[in-house]
């Protein structure tokens, strides 16, 4: 009964936005829908579907996430399909077990880091128009950019300095988040491409002053 109960909660919290193609049960051969972790006949564990991250957590396929949303649908999932639970079942079931654990991670962790997010769903929505992905190496205004604030953080000699370098960087990614949302929101691809290569440069720049603070190191 208990886990009748666990298999109609993880069913709830996998709905998805789409249809995804149905499946036999590995162990007893019924239907199983493509997001269902568990046979919902014999509640056996199956391989994880091949859909994409927004579907594994029964989320919309677009870059605005509920993050409160989607904690709860990652824990969910996670407490009813994590190894542990699987320690006494069969070679099978632990090792699906283990699969069903690595796509919900992977899932979660691109979903939740805008920069991810961003950078997969251009993959996913724009496989057609922008076969190389957010890697727009000839966008010359990118790359001036880059290189002026990288040469600035060498040549800072202040904490002062690097400290207002930093603050640059933290709001210009927020503003980036922001842009990037209404970019997807107008089905606008190759601008959402073109900013999310933009908020690369800038988590990178971000870092990169952290390690020039710890070069001048402090009092100076």
């Amino acid at each position: 009964m208990e886990k009748g109960n666990q298999v109609a909660q993880i069913r709830r919290a996998t709905a998805p936005p789409g249809e995804a193609r149905p499946a036999a049960c590995w162990s007893c051969q019924g239907p199983v829908a493509g997001t269902e972790p568990f046979c919902p006949t014999c509640t056996a564990v199956q391989p994880p579907a091949p859909v994409d991250h927004f579907i594994r957590l029964g989320l919309a396929v677009e870059f605005d996430v509920d993050e409160t949303v989607l904690d709860r649908r990652y824990f969910d999932l996670q407490r009813q399909l994590h190894p542990d639970r699987f320690a006494t079942r069969t070679p099978r079931e632990r090792t699906l077990s283990q699969q069903q654990a690595v796509a919900l991670n992977d899932a979660y962790e691109t979903l939740k880091d805008p920069l991810r997010r961003a950078d997969y769903l251009v993959h996913l929505k724009g496989s057609g128009v922008l076969p190389e992905g957010c890697h727009l190496v000839n966008d010359t205004a990118l790359l001036t950019e880059s290189m002026e604030l990288r040469e600035a953080l060498a040549d800072a000699d202040t904490v002062e300095q690097v400290d207002g370098l930093e603050r640059r960087a933290r709001q210009d990614i927020a503003d980036c988040i922001e842009q990037i949302s209404v970019l997807f929101g107008d089905g606008d691809l190759e601008g959402a491409c073109r900013l999310t290569t933009r908020l690369k440069y800038l988590r990178k720049l971000a870092e990169e002053t952290r390690v020039r603070r710890a070069q001048i190191g402090p009092g100076v």
